[in-house]
């Protein structure tokens, strides 16, 4: 593979596969249109796509990485942990994230059992028919009630149903960080922090968060995740540089209706960052 600081990257994004909206080959056609250059498939808890997507990608002439994005518990919070270019067909790797697959699916009839007190019938099965892929996740049942017209927004779903705290929000011990590095690193690649400013942590906890992961053999963190703001960029860079940890990108596109979301329009890493791809070269 060939990488340079100034190619498009876009190594965070989602298909149908898990909660995304397009098929894996959609979407690497979307991610060609918009000038992406090199892009890694990341659906929850499974890879199922990387293959489609990565045929799609060779034929456009596109660099495909393989991805995956794991769900963790660490203390009580759900982080999620990234892993880039890995084998695929890795068995530690495959066996950890079947079992988180089944997990879901435990997590979403509770779920539909809580919107049923909550006088919301027939969410799993409602749920179920935007499911083309190997997970149910909330996102999945907050289409179901935008489109049943129990909320006017996505983002509503969450808020009043499905987000922490919420009267239907399940919470699920996931695996923990220890684990999903060690699954990555089992199969070649290299784990990274997703999102890292998302998880409203402490400062304290943030460092404790980094510190733990580059110990276990963590790689990096999303430096740029979507539209951020200038200051979220510069303090993850310097969280990079402090605890020597390489720096990603991506927008975590989910699909069309999600319009904040787009491709190719993620600026370029800052000069001072490590990019994670510069382990990559001549593999």
């Amino acid at each position: 593979m060939e990488f340079n600081r100034y190619k498009k990257y876009d190594l965070h994004c989602h298909s149908l596969v898990s909660d995304g909206e397009l098929s894996p080959t959609e979407l690497v056609r979307y991610a060609h249109g918009c000038g992406v250059e090199v892009l890694a498939l990341t659906d929850h808890d499974a890879t199922a796509g990387c293959a489609e997507a990565a045929a799609e990608a060779n034929r456009l002439g596109l660099v495909f990485v393989s991805g995956v994005e794991i769900s963790v518990t660490w203390g009580k919070h759900l982080l999620h942990i990234v892993g880039l270019n890995f084998d695929v067909e890795n068995a530690a790797l495959q066996t950890g994230l079947a079992g988180l697959r089944h997990q879901r699916t435990g997590r979403a009839v509770e779920i539909a059992r809580r919107l049923a007190k909550l006088g919301i019938d027939g969410a799993l099965d409602g749920a179920q028919t935007y499911v083309n892929g190997q997970i149910l996740s909330r996102t999945h049942f907050a289409r179901f009630l935008l489109d049943n017209g129990y909320v006017k927004t996505m983002q509503t779903a969450f808020d009043r149903y499905l987000g922490d705290g919420k009267k239907a929000y399940v919470a699920s011990e996931w695996v923990s960080l220890a684990e999903a590095v060690a699954w990555i690193r089992s199969a070649g690649g290299h784990a990274v922090i997703a999102h890292p400013a998302r998880y409203k942590l402490s400062a304290t906890k943030l460092r404790r968060l980094f510190d733990e992961f580059k110990q276990l053999g963590g790689a990096g963190l999303e430096v740029i995740s979507g539209r951020q703001n200038i200051n979220i960029t510069k303090n993850m860079t310097d969280y990079a540089k402090k605890y020597e940890l390489r720096a990603s990108i991506g927008s975590d596109y989910h699909g069309p209706s999600q319009t904040w979301s787009k491709m190719g329009q993620i600026p370029l890493l800052p000069d001072a960052c490590e990019p994670v791809w510069e382990l990559w070269q001549g593999t």
